[in-house]
């Protein structure tokens, strides 16, 4: 079994987390696909740095994916981009299951799960200049301006994530809230090595498929919000 979700350290509650842990059912399809897809696509949680090759058996840009909730998204990404390889990582049992299942269904061999907190994978196992690309789609909001602090996306997180990039490589964000989308790019803005590829907000990639959350917000009137900045 992926190793599970790791707590912050309770003397440090405002630890930076990658997740909220919510409880939902795992099916027998999912846990099946844990099970018996594990060995071959799931990597395990290590304290020291890791070599990604080793892992996809090959040498190929790489791509990190933060909370990739049920995986119908990553996998489509991953079948689009076939020259790219792809880590995902999220502790959403059922979508670690889904998504494991979504690579076997569909053949995918440049794609690789996570169940951990992405946090201490960056810190512990990624190698500095790494990364070609880091896709962070639709984060948790927390709406309410008391939740605010809660945010992935704010400073203290992208300093961690810059150095795993390679210059010229780049992070996508999106999400469907407009003062998120607002905090995001004033965040990234103020991160000199940092180049902003639109105006402000850019159009969705091509490779970026539209997600069943998002168009039902879209039917509902919602926005939807890109940043594509890359590393100088």
């Amino acid at each position: 079994m992926p190793a599970e979700a790791s707590t912050p350290d309770t003397a440090h509650p405002r630890s930076i987390r990658s997740f909220v842990l919510r409880q939902s059912h795992m099916t027998a399809a999912q846990q099946r696909a844990i099970d018996t897809l594990w060995p071959q696509f799931g990597l395990d949680y290590q304290g020291q740095t890791v070599d990604l090759d080793q892992y996809f058996s090959r040498s190929a840009p790489k791509i990190l994916e933060i909370g990739f909730g049920m995986g119908t998204a990553t996998a489509e990404i991953a079948s689009r981009l076939p020259e790219n390889d792809f880590l995902a990582i999220d502790v959403h049992g059922p979508g670690v299951g889904n998504l494991l299942k979504l690579i076997d269904e569909q053949q995918l061999s440049n794609l690789r799960v996570m169940r951990h907190d992405a946090v201490e994978v960056v810190d512990n196992m990624l190698a500095d200049k790494s990364l070609d690309g880091i896709h962070i789609f639709f984060p948790d909001p927390w709406h309410k301006k008391r939740h605010n602090k809660r945010r992935l996306i704010q400073p203290p997180f992208v300093s961690k994530l810059l150095p795993k990039l390679k210059s010229g490589g780049y992070l996508h964000l999106a999400t469907d809230w407009q003062e998120y989308a607002e905090q995001m790019l004033a965040v990234l803005n103020a991160f000199p090595e940092l180049n902003n590829t639109a105006d402000a907000y850019a159009p969705t990639p091509d490779y970026r498929p539209e997600t069943k959350f998002e168009a039902r917000g879209k039917r509902l009137g919602h926005g939807v919000w890109d940043l594509v900045f890359r590393k100088k």
